[in-house]
């Protein structure tokens, strides 16, 4: 047994329930921050216009994070591949720590850098802890029919 192995397994034993909260409010907050950003269309925008050569880039970095928080924070809230949906929104929010204040206003819904640094230790924390035993992924292993 591999240490990963060993990890997950002292984990799924020592998951209070409380955390499944957390676990979901994660989930939601980074929904919310999705929409956040889908309506900050304006930024996106500005920040093409100053950089065309950016412009393929920032579509694919915008299609990117909107993905991630939508996609990631309903997956993080049912406990569905927590694992995966957490991978994918770590780089978003590394971004978002470093670019928090940047002049064109990309990530002003993240505008709180606080914000954005205890969501990305909560996310590398569910990465280590996974779902926990009030998810779909533990609903799953009970009852694999």
């Amino acid at each position: 047994m591999n240490l990963l192995q060993k990890i997950e397994i002292w984990g799924d034993r020592h998951h209070p329930k409380w955390l499944d909260a957390v676990r979901i409010g994660l989930g939601i907050f980074l929904f919310w921050m999705g929409v956040l950003f889908v309506q900050n269309r304006d930024a996106l925008t500005a920040l093409i216009n100053e950089n065309p050569t950016l412009t393929v880039v920032s579509f694919w970095l915008a299609h990117y994070i909107v993905f991630a928080h939508l996609a990631g924070g309903v997956l993080i809230m049912l406990g569905s591949l927590t694992r995966l949906a957490v991978l994918v929104n770590i780089p978003v929010l590394i971004g978002a720590v470093f670019f928090v204040h940047s002049p064109t206003g990309l990530f002003a819904v993240h505008s709180i850098p606080g914000i954005s640094i205890v969501v990305l230790l909560l996310l590398v924390f569910f990465l280590i802890e996974g779902s926990g035993p009030l998810s779909v992924d533990e609903y799953m292993r009970r009852h694999p029919a």
